[in-house]
């Protein structure tokens, strides 16, 4: 198939940056959306000009790393029953003849480095900040040495299978990150091992939050819409559930 590739354009180190048209011929619909634009790369150095800058890992929708807004929509998910990652859509989803806009994330605390790349680092600040726990080291404890009810050890696991892809954060109108800093705090708020520094964790990682300049929820729900791993809306009620009862501890413990 032929395609019109509208692709952002920006220079390492470049405030500003404009959307050229690349065109593409001979696209397979079996191919996933990274690899027509590998295709698309390979074509610009062959005739000299600069490839198009874009990030991916694992190509599997496990890293979060290939992260890209098509036509409007983060990831694209095209024409999928359910949100994917853009490395797991296919161009299947398009047709002959369509013109495809392709765009970073935008938001503040994710500056473009080049073209299709950004800094996602905010979303490392912010687990440093308190996305884990204090244990001690040594061998590994038994599966079963603490048990924790099923409900509880699902949501734990369902929260727990964020990628930190920021496509929640490209959604959003206000460029919020509580469905991700929601996902993290939820995991740990569910299981045993997280509850000793359950409330200092949360004061922590929503101060850094706002900190890194994300924006606040006013409940759109147009992260949940695109997260590729299904991360609910309730997430971000477990962050709040948390956060006001942190008030009324003094440096998040009991008291």
């Amino acid at each position: 198939m032929k395609l019109t590739l509208r692709v952002w354009r920006q220079a390492r180190g470049a405030q500003q940056g404009k959307l050229v048209d690349h065109k593409i011929d001979n696209v397979s619909e079996d191919m996933s959306f990274l690899e027509m634009l590998d295709m698309l790369n390979e074509e610009l150095t062959v005739a000299g000009e600069e490839p198009v800058a874009f990030d991916s890992d694992c190509r599997e929708g496990i890293c979060g790393q290939c992260g890209v807004v098509i036509n409007g929509t983060a990831h694209g998910r095209g024409n999928s029953p359910v949100p994917t990652t853009t490395c797991q859509l296919h161009m299947r989803s398009f047709s002959d003849g369509d013109t495809i806009t392709v765009e970073p994330w935008k938001a503040e605390p994710f500056p473009v480095l080049k073209d299709l790349m950004v800094d996602r680092s905010a979303f490392d600040r912010i687990i440093q900040a308190g996305g884990f726990i204090s244990v001690n080291t040594g061998s590994a404890p038994d599966a079963h040495a603490t048990p924790a009810p099923k409900l509880r050890s699902d949501r734990a696991f369902d929260n727990a299978t964020c990628i930190g892809c920021g496509a929640c954060v490209a959604a959003c109108p206000n460029a919020s990150a509580m469905l991700f800093t929601g996902a993290k705090i939820t995991h740990l708020a569910n299981l045993p091992q997280g509850q000793p520094e359950r409330y200092l964790r949360i004061k922590n990682m929503v101060a850094q939050h706002d900190a890194e300049g994300f924006g606040n929820c006013t409940n759109i729900g147009e992260c949940s819409a695109v997260c590729p791993k299904g991360i609910p809306l309730e997430s971000i009620s477990q962050l709040n559930r948390d956060l006001i009862s942190s008030l009324f501890r003094k440096d998040g413990f009991g008291g």
